[in-house]
């Protein structure tokens, strides 16, 4: 696909590359949400890449829906200006024409929320056949693997969550609070994204427990911790990973983890995250270094919050150095 590009003066950059082809998101109901070592994928995992810092993230982070992110990539500069300014009163809380660390932080988390109910909307409407908004059972197995029923399926094949089967049927049940056999849209979301739920903690932290106790004491000692991963890594990998599960995850350092231990592992932290996120964000658009965002700050530095056609591609493009080497 062929990119024109021209340089734009405009009042609220100087010089930003304009493109007349938006990016689109990459992010996706699709996206493999546990990592290889057992972990639960964080919201930000692609926020810092070897690539470089990635715009989608802060957008999605805003907006609360990689849709809504998608269509701003759309817009014009002016017209992104234009509807953000009509989110910042809505961030603003107490009404005095700027935002808080505490503000940004709260609608930050309402963001999470609301992805997340996004990711499992537009999943169930994929596995629900018959249009009524619930899913069965055997519709996610049809959808999932093609299968009619749990004998068709293999013991060792692994649904969305990234967990075998029959644990995936366990926290189905667990998901379907009215014991309907079926889960509606709130429901599904529980089942599609457990761990940003409290109630579903407890079973993934019992359940990655149960996947890699092998000498069955109720704790995982590093050899269980590293599982079949040292087999493919080198001694360099296996001293890094020692050094993490002994320093950042072994708290008691008595030589395992317990389940506190496990579930700090495994859960990602959508309050520290959040925290993080409004961090780089006060780093990026606090000019006057007063702990707090005016309006007209977040609005001057527009394409961190939100993206448009004259800015997103040519972020992609040539990453956050671009302003300044010119």
């Amino acid at each position: 696909m062929a990119y024109k590009c021209v340089l734009s003066f405009l009042l609220i950059t100087p010089y930003i590359l304009h493109c007349t082809t938006a990016a689109v998101h990459s992010h996706n109901i699709d996206t493999i949400e546990r990592e290889s070592d057992g972990s639960y994928r964080a919201r930000d995992y692609d926020h810092y890449t070897d690539a470089g810092h990635n715009l989608e993230f802060d957008h999605e982070a805003i907006l609360g829906s990689v849709k809504e992110a998608e269509e701003y990539d759309k817009l014009s500069p002016e017209e992104s200006q234009r509807r953000l300014a009509k989110l910042l009163p809505k961030m603003d809380i107490n009404g005095d024409q700027y935002i808080d660390r505490k503000e940004l932080k709260k609608w930050i988390l309402n963001s999470f929320a609301k992805l997340s109910r996004e990711e499992a909307q537009e999943r169930l409407l994929e596995a629900d056949e018959n249009s009524d908004g619930l899913v069965t059972w055997a519709e996610y197995l049809h959808d999932t693997f093609g299968a009619n029923d749990d004998e068709e399926v293999a013991p060792d094949d692994t649904g969305d969550t990234g967990m075998l089967v029959r644990e995936e049927k366990k926290m189905w049940a667990l998901a379907d609070k009215n014991g309907d056999e079926m889960l509606d849209l709130e429901e599904f979301e529980v089942f599609s994204n457990p761990e940003e739920h409290e109630a579903m903690q407890p079973f993934l932290v019992s359940q990655t427990i149960r996947e890699r106790d092998h000498n069955s004491d109720g704790r995982i000692d590093f050899k269980e911790y590293l599982g079949d991963r040292a087999a493919s890594h080198d001694k360099a990998w296996l001293v890094s990973e020692q050094d993490k599960f002994s320093h950042e995850l072994d708290l008691d350092g008595d030589g395992a983890l317990g389940e506190d231990e496990v579930r700090r592992w495994i859960i990602p932290d959508n309050d520290e995250i959040a925290e993080e996120e409004v961090e780089h964000l006060f780093a990026s658009a606090d000019d006057d270094h007063d702990e707090l965002l005016s309006f007209p700050e977040v609005l001057s530095h527009q394409h961190v919050f939100v993206g448009s056609e004259a800015t997103d591609y040519g972020d992609h493009l040539l990453g956050d150095r671009f302003d300044d080497e010119l």
